[in-house]
Formats: C-alpha cells, sequence, structure tokens
C-alpha cells in the first residue's frame, strides 16, 4: 500500500517555524515528509534536517519523497523522545527549528493491517506505531483488567460509557480471545445505548483511539520529552506542535506555559526568589486551527490545533 498522508496545517507551520536557510532542523514525525519537503526546499547547501520516525513504512515513504535533497538530509528510525541522543550521536548540538505532527497518519489509519481503524471487519488488532514493539492492542484487550481498560478508555477515550465498555470487553473475551477489529467494534457497539449509537458519532472510535494512545503511550513520550525538546533549541529556534486531540493539546499549553514563565514564588513576593528562568516565550497565544478551505479538502484535519515556542 502506498504511503499517502496530507499534511495539516502544512502553510502556517512553515511560516511560523521561519526556516533559516543555512539552519539545522528536526522534524520528529517524519510521517510522509510533507513538512521536512518544505523545510528542505528552504535549506542552502549548509542546511540540514534531521528526519526521525518510528514506523518503518513512513520511514521508507519520506526517503523517495525527499530523494532530491539527500545532500541535506538524514533519516533515523526512532521515536522522538529519544531526539536528544539521536542527535548527539550524530553530533548535532543544537536545532534551529522543532516539528512534530502527533497523532496516528492517514496511511496508518487507511491500512487494514496495521489494525487502527474501526471501520474494518476482519483486520488484526495490531495499532502499533512502532511494529518493533512487542505488545499489541490484541494482547491489551485480551489481557488487560477490566479496572485497566476503564481507566484506558475513561481518560484517553473521554468516554462517558467506558465503565460498560470494559465490562462487555472482559465478558465476551470470557468466551473466546477477541482477535480483530470487526469483532471488538460489535462488542463496543452492544455497551452503547441504541439511541446513543444512532445519535452520536461512531461507537468505536472514541474506544479504539484510548487504545492506541494507550498502547503507543503518546501522552507519556509527549509530557516526558517537550521540555527536553525547547532546551534543544538554539537562540531564536521553534519547536511547532500539531495535535489532533485535546489532552495532547492541554499538555503542550501547559509545558509551554510553564517554559515561559517557571516562576514558583507566590504572587505577592515583590522579587523572585526560585531562581527559575523563563526558556523563551508562546507565540501562539491562541491555537492555530485549519481553514475551512483545508478542512473541505482534508477533512481529517478538523481536530488539528498548531502550537509554537520560541527560545530565548
Amino acid at each position: 500500500m502506498e504511503f499517502k498522508h496530507k499534511s495539516v496545517l502544512l502553510r502556517e507551520t512553515i511560516e511560523y517555524l521561519n526556516v533559516r536557510p543555512d539552519g539545522v532542523y528536526v522534524d520528529g514525525t517524519l510521517g510522509g515528509g510533507g513538512h521536512a519537503y518544505e523545510v528542505c526546499r528552504r535549506l542552502s547547501g549548509r542546511g540540514r534536517l534531521i528526519g526521525i520516525d518510528q514506523d518503518e513504512d513512513a520511514i521508507k515513504a519520506a526517503a523517495r519523497r525527499l530523494a532530491e535533497f539527500e545532500d541535506k538530509i538524514q533519516i533515523i528510525r526512532s521515536n522522538y523522545c529519544k531526539m536528544q541522543d539521536v542527535l548527539a550521536e550524530i553530533g548535532v548540538s543544537g536545532a534551529d527549528g522543532i516539528v512534530l505532527d502527533l497523532g496516528v497518519s492517514s496511511y496508518q489509519l487507511d491500512d487494514p493491517a496495521r489494525g487502527f481503524t474501526y471501520r474494518e471487519d476482519n483486520a488484526p488488532l495490531d495499532m502499533r506505531m512502532d511494529k518493533r514493539q512487542r505488545l499489541t492492542a490484541k494482547e491489551l484487550i485480551n489481557t488487560y483488567s477490566e479496572q485497566e481498560l476503564y481507566h484506558i478508555i475513561r481518560d484517553y477515550g473521554e468516554d462517558k460509557f467506558a465503565k460498560n465498555i470494559a465490562k462487555h470487553i472482559v465478558m465476551a473475551r470470557e468466551e473466546r480471545e477477541i482477535e480483530t477489529t470487526g469483532e471488538l467494534t460489535e462488542i463496543i457497539k452492544a455497551a452503547i445505548p441504541a439511541k446513543v449509537r444512532m445519535n452520536g458519532g461512531h461507537p468505536a472510535k472514541r474506544t479504539f483511539q484510548a487504545i492506541r494512545i494507550a498502547l503507543n503511550r503518546e501522552l507519556e513520550v509527549l509530557r516526558e520529552s517537550l521540555e527536553d525538546m525547547i532546551r534543544m533549541l538554539n537562540p531564536g529556534g521553534r519547536i511547532c506542535v500539531i495535535t489532533f486531540h485535546s489532552l495532547e493539546d492541554r499538555i503542550v499549553k501547559n509545558i509551554f506555559k510553564k517554559s515561559e514563565n517557571p516562576c514558583t514564588c507566590p504572587r505577592d513576593f515583590p522579587v523572585c526568589v526560585c531562581g527559575k528562568q523563563p526558556l523563551g516565550k508562546v507565540m501562539t497565544k491562541r491555537p492555530v486551527i485549519p481553514s475551512e478551505e483545508e478542512i473541505e479538502y482534508n477533512p481529517r484535519s478538523k481536530s488539528a490545533k498548531l502550537r509554537v515556542f520560541e527560545r530565548m
């Protein structure tokens, strides 16, 4: 299957990135190379782009798309949470810009074999963004306790029927192992009142999203590594983060805010005594969202939000 993915908020991201021709840039979620391509177009012979992605298919697709810039790029298969080590290994001490386009790609959603979609009946329950990972969605669904499943669906899917869905999953797997996306979808449907199923969106959407986020540790990875990435920026460098989920956006918003104003002194103190210094400033007081034209062209961009931070 050909790797296809429409880069979301592409123009806005590149504008905020403010590419310096001789700069060093890192795309931590390389995907099909859409954002990276536009960065490379703006680099001189001395500029450099490092592309990181944990998905083998994305790595191959990006390498093909960026082939004309082979003297400017270096592509590495890894998770962006290891960015600091990756850059150190190739002798890069800092970056002039970092891009993160979070979530799942169109290719991953559309390929039934990856098991991300609830719209396929006989797809395997996989959902791994990195196929080298041993734990799959199938194992998670069939081995996690009812309480663990409930917390995952409630916290990451924000589904008000989380408790009943978890209960139905455990009841179903007691009869036989749950193996396909279609089987899981039917179990979820049975756990949700018919009236809600008729009037709401797809009943399995939130649960599938929750399982994917938990399986790939998406929120933990972002929370644990975002401030470190800000510190990797050279003075004046910017990090652009595109999110597709309210929980992701909240993490980015809060870390950016804390990085801009880290002082922990009581508000009535006349001067700061904690000694914590700002790392830079937030460039987007409100998140940038897609235009109506982009949403019409690419409906999957509807929930996207871009936030930008500049290093002092």
